[in-house]
């Protein structure tokens, strides 16, 4: 019988020199790990939604309706101390709901940091908030005034401004907390039927659904994208080279977005879709649902009265 494999088959030769190197790029490496950690996150959602605790058996109007009431209460709280107690009672019922409390905890504090600290810090300065220094920085040769503004000698954080910047970022640390509590027990469904209930809307509905579905499914492109163009490469790959691609795909995913934008509205005009949201077949509250509502009710009035 001859032999059918080709010869360039047989041969054993070595790798020429082009094929040498790396072809790792590492922001592009890192860019497409961020994203596969959006594509899990969001897949995971469904499974972290669906747990035994106690905020997952409950209701999704009751959840939903926990979310606003206590927001608007944290928004109106002029006290650090209860700001604080508000924050250890949510983090308190996150753990009663059974929920990875590391990867919440450290949501929560990323959020809080960069969304609440960093962008309150300079309000703690003499120069935005006048008082007593109690933290000094450095100090000048001589107070400068310019128009309506006046730097002091002595630049400092002041008491005052201390504790506007901590009332701030308890806040801001409060209603994530609050917003990843609900995200992190219910599933997004439920809570797009939540908000009908609650009359929201029903272009933000469609528009709130059809951004977190489609925003996993832009991601998953580009990660595929990136493979492929990986799969492809012999050799390193430059910085420049790198930067030069990720602009063209964003051009790419911009018009693809456009373009997956007026197919899905022809779609949804071809199925007689009407501007309205129907949703049938809504859970009824069971007492035990009634009854966590009474008590969060309570504790968002005694939080309010604190």
């Amino acid at each position: 019988m001859r032999r059918t494999i080709p010869p360039f088959l047989l041969q054993n030769d070595a790798p020429t020199s082009a094929a040498t190197g790396s072809v790792s790029n590492s922001f592009l490496e890192k860019g497409i790990r961020q994203i596969a950690s959006v594509i899990g996150t969001g897949y995971a959602q469904w499974e972290i939604a669906s747990g035994e605790g106690l905020f997952h058996r409950l209701n999704a109007r009751i959840k939903v309706l926990f979310l606003l009431a206590f927001i608007i209460v944290v928004s109106l709280k002029k006290q650090v101390l209860p700001e604080a107690a508000i924050g250890c009672f949510v983090i308190g019922l996150a753990a009663l709901s059974k929920i990875d409390m590391i990867s919440y905890l450290k949501k929560v504090a990323f959020f809080a940091f960069f969304f609440g600290l960093l962008i309150a810090l300079p309000a703690g300065l003499n120069i935005i908030t006048p008082g007593e220094v109690i933290l000094p920085l450095f100090g000048l040769r001589e107070a400068h005034t310019f128009w309506i503004y006046r730097i002091p000698q002595e630049i400092g954080f002041t008491r005052g401004g201390l504790t506007a910047v901590t009332l701030l970022t308890l806040r801001v640390m409060n209603s994530i907390a609050l917003s990843f509590l609900v995200l992190y027990t219910t599933a997004f469904p439920e809570i797009i039927r939540a908000l009908k209930v609650f009359r929201v809307p029903d272009f933000f509905l469609v528009t709130l659904n059809l951004t977190y579905k489609y925003i996993f499914l832009f991601a998953k492109t580009v990660e595929q994208m990136y493979l492929a163009k990986k799969g492809r490469l012999m050799a390193a790959e430059s910085a420049a080279e790198g930067r030069r691609w990720i602009v063209g795909r964003m051009a790419f995913i911009f018009r693809k977005t456009q373009l997956r934008c007026e197919d899905l509205f022809k779609a949804m005009q071809a199925r007689g879709f009407a501007d309205e949201v129907k949703i049938h077949g809504f859970t009824p509250l069971t007492a035990g649902d009634w009854f966590a509502g009474a008590l969060l009710a309570a504790a968002g009035v005694s939080f309010l009265m604190l």
